[in-house]
């Protein structure tokens, strides 16, 4: 986690900090808190969740307007974005991600027991889940412009730890 956003403050460029935080990681943390609301043990958990995600949409709205501006202006700029997601990429390639035991709690929320049914349920959920944020990252790319090849592409290379 740490290297994972110290790439961000490292980046020169304010738009492509921002657009790295805001469109790719917190965009992308958007489907994990809808998640966490959606099958949270408790109403109190659901409620943190849905008012975090409430938030960390304005985020990522102001990244897209942000960036929908900038590349109005300069559209020149798109290849630097997809070139910053290839070098964020290449600087984690090294990274563990997240471990298991996320993922496994992640499983665990989404079955709601410890059945064996309910945990293959959990499973099929937790799947659906990074397919909902390659999904999402993919539109919010195809907003700014890049074509389907290339979001898939760039979607892809997205941190393994959601940032």
């Amino acid at each position: 986690g740490q290297t994972s956003l110290k790439t961000l403050v490292d980046e020169p460029q304010f738009a492509i900090a921002w657009f790295l935080l805001s469109v790719l990681g917190e965009g992308t943390f958007l489907s994990l808190l809808w998640f966490i609301e959606r099958y949270a043990p408790d109403p109190v958990t659901a409620a943190v969740a849905r008012l975090a995600a409430q938030d960390e949409a304005r985020h990522v709205a102001f990244g897209l307007a942000h960036l929908t501006q900038h590349l109005a202006r300069d559209p020149e700029f798109r290849p630097r974005l997809a070139d910053a997601v290839r070098r964020r990429h290449d600087a984690l390639r090294h990274t563990a991600g997240l471990n298991d035991e996320v993922f496994d709690a992640l499983l665990l929320m989404a079955a709601g027991s410890w059945g064996h049914d309910a945990l293959r349920q959990g499973s099929r959920r937790v799947a659906q889940l990074m397919h909902d944020m390659d999904e999402g990252r993919r539109k919010r790319l195809l907003r700014l412009g890049f074509s389907e090849k290339e979001a898939a592409e760039l979607s892809a290379l997205h941190t393994r730890n959601f940032m």
